[in-house]
């Protein structure tokens, strides 16, 4: 690659101006912009929000076409012989380091381009199968699950896919259906989930970009050939600017890898800080326009998010197998552990979530495969359920499994015993609450996706910024939406004995009795929404502990709705039909007992009591309650230099050829 022209001294770029001073307010506009706005496809997650039970959304469960099928089946045997045969978690684990040869052997098998379409060199998978294979793939070995996912999912292919034009699809799909691996670049050392405050800057030199900051937690970023970096376009006259999207070559001059990140899991995860100084990129290699950045980034997410629980019902499976193996040959008191109630409750919870968790799963992504539903809600519903709920099953296996499921497995082998990585799968499922949205991040998200009917129409009378008439045009609006919303939410199909009855067949357990229940509590969480909104009006945003259970208890009711439907699926193609009716009705049964916790903590919980011990904390009222320990944090600052300029370090980047 030839070195890059210097800038002529008339349109020299000039220096970056520092972070973005933004208020609360601005940092909420930058994010509000980035929305997608409108509701051009059905939604039944959104529906649900709204009190609406649309179980003719998902029911019958859509299905994938044949050739679909066939091709998915086909790659899935190939990839479970390799990840049987060639990738050693143990070792990836131990090294912390996923060996050359096994990405290579992945680049061969095609596993780079399982999304991407054939013509560009790629296996074309649908949703469902891309999502079975990372499962698959995952449990071999987490790091490689998150590899593919980052690199597909929300690297470089993804977004092309959606905004690219034909030329740079035609120019990087091929290359990296095969050959490169992607990484996406949004964070930065002082930037998580508030992007307004981006401080990378690309600034327009002619036909170029010139690129400066620094970027942390760069997923892939250590062995990455191509990157989807978000950076800031200064705003001139006749230059709208703002954050924008840029394919870029890993290897060009002025980037640098700075460290690879360590962490408590996925230890072979190449994760690291990429500094950008003078960093000049094409202006061809633009994604969208100016200022589309953070809507590629989120529009990536809607499906893109769908790869996360997907691993996280392999883990599941695993935490089944292995409590069901240990817990029928470890004996205490005359019998197998498993028959003790304490710990049958715990496999019985396995067993159950595994399943409702697939059902979610496979129900997004065949939906996201038609294309017929828009599923931003349900997509991020099953990031939020499965991280939760993966973690809580992985620590119940290695409480199952008691001393040995703190035990490593390497431990475990050395003195003669099996190997079994519970506690590195308690680790590695730790981050997946906080990657790709971070739960309390995803329970604003969802929120604000759930009420979004409600600000459409009366989003004015709370906006301080309107004025007396277009509130009063809001109020005459708001009031024609609630007079038709409201009397609704009274009555529904939830209160009649005989409604879904197609889900009660004879000798199966009534899931009929389940749906009714989603049903009724779809219109009482509406109608607890509404008079939230009604109570707080523009405090609402503030109200994040209800929130975050308003979004828990749709994250249930979904849960419950996909599991029946699978269940009834799996009846009626005569597999397993009567034990998923089984696993689906106790799903449902533990889920009810979950919602109604919920529902009692809206109005009965420590909100207030916790935000006043909140401010004496962070005031310093209580820093005698930290006296009688010895702090071993080492020296330094919170958050690490992000200044713009040359690096001071060397470029660990070591891209895999």
């Amino acid at each position: 690659m030839s070195a890059p022209s210097a800038p002529s001294a008339a349109s020299a770029p000039q220096e970056p101006q520092g972070k973005p001073k933004v208020s609360e307010r601005e940092a909420r506009q930058v994010a509000e912009a980035a929305r997608e706005q409108g509701w051009r496809k059905p939604s039944f997650a959104k529906e649900m929000f709204l009190g609406r039970f649309r179980l003719d959304l998902i029911h019958p469960h859509p299905m994938p076409a044949s050739e679909d099928v066939k091709r998915g089946e086909q790659f899935l045997t190939k990839l479970r012989e390799f990840s049987e045969t060639r990738i050693d978690g143990a070792r990836i684990e131990r090294e912390a380091r996923i060996p050359d040869e096994v990405i290579n052997g992945l680049k061969e098998l095609g596993a780079l381009g399982m999304k991407i379409e054939t013509k560009y060199g790629g296996l074309g998978l649908t949703q469902m199968y891309y999502n079975k294979a990372l499962a698959l793939v995952g449990s071999a070995s987490p790091a490689i699950g998150a590899l593919l996912s980052a690199h597909q999912s929300i690297g470089v292919p993804q977004p092309l896919k959606i905004f690219g034009t034909q030329e740079q699809k035609d120019t990087f799909l091929p290359r990296l259906a095969r050959t490169d691996i992607s990484a996406f670049l949004l964070t930065e050392p002082d930037v998580g989930s508030d992007p307004a405050r981006l401080a990378t800057t690309a600034v327009p030199d002619g036909d170029s970009y010139v690129l400066d900051g620094v970027k942390l937690w760069t997923t892939n970023g250590v062995v990455a050939d191509l990157l989807v970096v978000m950076a800031r376009v200064p705003k001139t006259e006749g230059r709208k600017g703002g954050i924008t999207a840029f394919v870029v070559e890993a290897g060009s001059p002025g980037i640098t890898v700075e460290n690879r990140n360590a962490f408590m899991g996925l230890r072979g995860l190449e994760n690291g800080v990429t500094r950008f100084h003078q960093v000049r990129v094409p202006a061809a290699n633009r994604i969208g326009p100016e200022g589309a950045g953070l809507k590629i980034a989120l529009t990536t997410l809607n499906t893109g998010r769908l790869s996360l629980p997907a691993m996280c019902v392999g883990a599941g499976k695993w935490c089944l197998k292995i409590a069901r193996e240990w817990s029928a040959a470890r004996e205490q008191w005359g019998k197998p552990v498993g028959r003790h109630e304490a710990v049958g409750a715990k496999i019985s919870f396995i067993a159950a979530t595994t399943f409702a968790l697939e059902a979610v799963v496979d129900l997004a992504s065949q939906m996201a495969d038609e294309d017929r539903n828009d599923i931003r809600i349900e997509a991020a519903l099953a990031k939020l359920y499965g991280s939760e709920m993966s973690c809580l099953m992985a620590d119940e296996l290695v409480q199952i499994r008691g001393g040995r499921g703190f035990e490593t497995a390497d431990s475990l082998a050395a003195r003669g015993e099996r190997a079994v990585p519970a506690e590195q799968m308690l680790r590695d499922l730790r981050i997946n609450r906080i990657f790709e949205g971070s739960t309390e991040i995803m329970h604003l998200l969802i929120a604000r996706e759930a009420v979004d009917a409600h600000l459409a129409v009366a989003g004015d009378i709370i906006d301080p910024d309107k004025s007396l008439s277009d509130k009063a045009r809001a109020g005459a609006q708001a009031g024609r939406f609630y007079a038709r919303w409201l009397p609704k939410l009274v009555a529904g199909p939830g209160q009649l004995p005989g409604s879904y009855a197609e889900f009660h067949p004879a000798g199966h357990p009534d899931l009929s009795t389940h749906l009714r229940y989603v049903e009724r509590n779809a219109r009482k969480l509406a109608r607890s929404t509404f008079y939230a909104m009604s109570r707080w009006q523009g405090r609402m945003e503030t109200k994040q502990g209800f929130l975050g259970r308003i979004v828990d208890i749709g994250a249930e009711l979904f849960a419950m709705s996909a599991a029946c439907v699978r269940a009834e699926l799996m009846r009626a193609s005569g597999d397993h039909g009567r034990e998923a009716y089984q696993l689906a009705d106790v799903f449902c049964r533990q889920a009810r007992i979950r919602v109604e916790e919920l529902f009692t903590r809206l109005w009965s919980n420590t909100d207030d009591l916790d935000r006043k011990v909140v401010n004496g904390v962070l005031a310093g009222t209580y820093t005698w309650l930290e006296a009688g320990i010895v702090d071993p944090s080492g020296e330094g600052p919170w958050i690490a230099d992000a200044t713009p300029g040359p690096s001071q370090r060397e470029n660990v980047h070591r891209p895999i050829h």
